[in-house]
């Protein structure tokens, strides 16, 4: 069994209400991301084995960290949450916030709702969720040598979940915590693949970089 670096990808198209509009980095999360790839060759960074989900996002981002050829796998995709939501507010009257600070109890309703499975013709169900998380770091997990996994950070919370047992209010605020380009690694202890490493930017911790360091 080998470790997994989750990333989360660069900051993306803040201004985005829909999937389609956010699905693209700013100019300040390729920047991020080639940071972050300095970074690791700085540091001789042993990864053979790279992936990264579908979205252009998770492709951009693996391209400007310098990470050459990644096995692209529809698993390691992000929930469709402007999807969700909107089909929340159409149901059941929930409004999608205008300002960031709605998202914090905004996330967690989503989630239970999606969980519960009271949001009807969702993109796909919490457990189809659960379970391509699952079946996608298992695989990885297994294979020979270091991986590093471009994603998005509900794909990141809901592994932190899967690890840690975690309830629905616990994975809101890890996905509302995941900044862009963070690093996440699960490391093998026994027979099972533990968080070992959360948050972390170092590519991001000098004074000229603080800027950087965003959540959306």
């Amino acid at each position: 069994m080998s470790h997994i670096t989750l990333i989360r990808h660069g900051q993306a198209n803040t201004e985005a209400r829909d999937e389609e509009s956010y699905d693209k980095l700013s100019s300040l999360g390729h920047q991020q991301a080639a940071w972050l790839g300095q970074h690791l060759r700085s540091t001789n960074a042993h990864h053979p084995r790279t992936y990264c989900g579908t979205l252009a996002r998770h492709i951009e981002t693996a391209s400007s960290m310098g990470l050459s050829d990644p096995v692209i796998d529809p698993r390691l995709n992000e929930i469709e949450y402007f999807n969700l939501a909107r089909l929340l507010e159409e149901q059941h009257g929930i409004a999608i916030p205008e300002e960031r600070e709605g998202f914090i109890e905004h996330l967690p309703r989503v989630f239970t709702a999606w969980r519960d499975g009271k949001i009807d013709d969702a993109p796909e169900s919490f457990t189809d969720f659960e379970t391509r998380v699952t079946s996608a770091l298992t695989e990885i997990g297994q294979g020979q040598g270091p991986a590093i996994v471009v994603t998005s950070g509900g794909l990141i919370a809901m592994a932190m979940r899967q690890f840690l047992d975690l309830e629905i209010p616990a994975m809101a605020r890890m996905a509302l915590a995941v900044m862009n380009t963070s690093m996440h690694r699960l490391y093998p202890i026994g027979d099972h693949l533990s968080p070992v490493l959360f948050n972390a930017v170092p590519h991001l911790e000098h004074p000229d970089r603080h800027y950087a360091q965003t959540h959306l």
